[in-house]
């Protein structure tokens, strides 16, 4: 609910302001500049369940520059509103990956990986 009250807000405010938004797409990642200091990036990082979804998102929510951070457990794909200005996408991959969870670009250590309870030990990618 929250999400979609910041993205009617953050289209109003284009349509007054006459801003322009920007996109750029991929298979992997997609950016969508919001405002000077906000901006979306949705990514795939790997996990199972609720308890998943909690730990990934609560890996990101204690740092200021992250505005919200929404993990979907069906299609392993988290969106991270942040400023880019104060962190970049390469931290956040890495602050996820440091509580046990993969990313395409950062895997989580073995004994990390080990430590997340029964139900959250995904199947792995393989390491590239």
């Amino acid at each position: 609910m929250k999400k979609r009250v910041l993205k009617a807000v953050f289209v109003t405010l284009f349509a007054f302001s006459g801003s322009s938004l920007m996109a750029n797409n991929s298979a992997l990642s997609e950016k969508v500049v919001l405002a000077n200091d906000s901006t979306v990036e949705e990514f795939k990082v790997y996990g199972n369940c609720g308890m998943c979804k909690k730990t990934i998102e609560g890996s990101l929510k204690d740092e200021e520059s992250i505005y919200s951070a929404v993990w979907n457990k069906e299609t392993k794909m988290i969106e991270v509103n942040y400023n880019e200005d104060a962190i970049s996408l390469d931290e956040i991959k890495k602050k996820i990956a440091e509580v046990g969870y993969d990313t395409e670009e950062y895997r989580a250590t073995e004994e990390t990986y080990k430590e997340l309870p029964g139900c959250c030990q995904y199947e792995r990618p393989e390491e590239k």
